[in-house]
């Protein structure tokens, strides 16, 4: 039997779990859901897999750095092909080795489903949590999907009749930005400039490279403008491992006090100060919707890349807060709109005016319920659905139920 890192021998006949999150934004799903899953099972799992800090300190020894599968968009990956196509080989090539009982796919699909694709017909149940959005572009994906995945685990309510069409297993579990509320007397007062007086300007340049580079240039210059306006405006830039250096780099410079925190309570903190936020285009925007944040989402592509991309999107959105209201919650403003000139006017309305923000605010409220299960936190819904396809291909319970 090929050795697990970090499992002793004893354990060996509990059931391995195999996670691959690609990103980020994963790393953090995952995370969650392996604690989930302990708790379902009694702590009576293994896991091997590929993930970041977060799924590190749930137990995982990451079998490659996630920060090789963080980058974005069509020409942004180029670059990365070669590598990305080595470690898709050699995962497959592990995933066999060690026969898991199961393997999670998170998010990325670009790599997460090549390995799960590669894997068809070794007999391993393969489930991949957050189903793509066929719902925006690349429909046929979900008939294609349907040939070697056993289950998706769809965060969004309007999902799974999009695949089970196709044939394919796939269970509302509710969206994780749900779990992460905080209450209103969690701060990070003590961890912000104490330079000046004004409202906290929550910046979140994107968790892939190729974000921070195009985005943070424009951030910074609508920042300035809004300083002048706003005598004593702080920020505060939550971030994450992948680009963490890159970030304290490029706003050393910066002219407004800013404050660079990294993990998940640390944004969950700054959210619950900040009046208002500039954030990229992602999961984030429900995060934000979450922590009743109002923001303005922005985003941008490259040059080559936009072009790529212009008519594939079939949704009037990107932001899934706007998606979900069926409305314009959170302003938008993409590619050649993503301007100064133009970020600042909805953010000089946030900041100044009381009745906008509540606007969003109110707005949120009907996301958030429509992104809750009925029973049951999201990772845990997603954690029993994982051990239920684990004890039906296994013919018993993994482990007894969590009291």
């Amino acid at each position: 039997m090929t050795a697990i890192p970090g499992v002793a021998e004893e354990e060996r006949e509990d059931p391995l779990v195999f996670l691959i999150a690609g990103e980020p934004s994963g790393d953090l799903l995952a995370a969650r859901l392996m604690a989930a899953m302990k708790a379902e099972s009694g702590n009576r799992l293994r896991f091997a897999g590929i993930g970041g800090e977060q799924m590190t300190a749930q137990g995982l020894k990451s079998l490659f750095p996630i920060h090789e599968f963080a980058v974005m968009g069509f020409v942004e990956v180029l670059p990365h092909l070669f590598k990305i196509i080595m470690r898709i080989r050699q995962t497959v090539a592990i995933v066999k080795s060690l026969r898991p009982d199961v393997v999670i796919t998170i998010d990325s699909p670009s790599f997460t489903l090549e390995v799960a694709q590669r894997l068809k017909g070794e007999g391993i149940p393969l489930v991949h949590y957050v189903a793509p959005q066929v719902w925006a572009w690349k429909a046929g994906r979900a008939k294609r999907m349907a040939r070697y995945l056993d289950l998706i685990l769809a965060l969004l309510p309007f999902e799974p009749p999009l695949f089970e069409k196709n044939g394919l297993k796939t269970r509302f579990v509710g969206h994780p930005a749900v779990e992460l509320a905080v209450s209103d007397e969690q701060r990070l007062a003590d961890r912000l400039p104490k330079t000046g007086e004004g409202p906290l300007l929550a910046v979140l340049p994107g968790s892939r490279k190729g974000e921070v580079r195009k985005l943070l240039p424009v951030f910074e210059a609508t920042v300035a403008v809004l300083a002048e306006r706003h005598p004593g405006l702080r920020v505060v830039i939550p971030t994450v491992e992948t680009v963490e250096a890159e970030v304290r780099q490029r706003t050393a410079s910066w002219t407004v006090p800013v404050e660079v925190v990294r993990g998940a309570e640390a944004k969950q903190k700054a959210f619950a100060e900040a009046q208002a936020a500039l954030a990229a285009s992602g999961t984030v925007a429900l995060e934000l919707a979450v922590a009743s944040v109002p923001a303005v989402i922005a985003y941008r592509l490259s040059g080559i890349g936009a072009f790529l991309s212009a008519g594939l999107l079939t949704v009037p959105y990107v932001s899934l807060v706007n998606l979900i209201a069926e409305r314009l919650v959170q302003p938008e403003l993409l590619q050649g709109n993503c301007t100064v000139e133009k970020l600042v006017e909805p953010l000089e309305s946030l900041l100044s005016d009381p009745q906008a923000r509540q606007t969003q605010r109110s707005a949120y409220l009907e996301v958030v319920r429509a992104l809750t299960p009925a029973e049951g936190s999201p990772s845990r819904c997603a954690a029993r659905e994982v051990l239920d396809l684990l004890s039906e291909r296994r013919g018993k319970n993994p482990a007894p139920a969590a009291p």
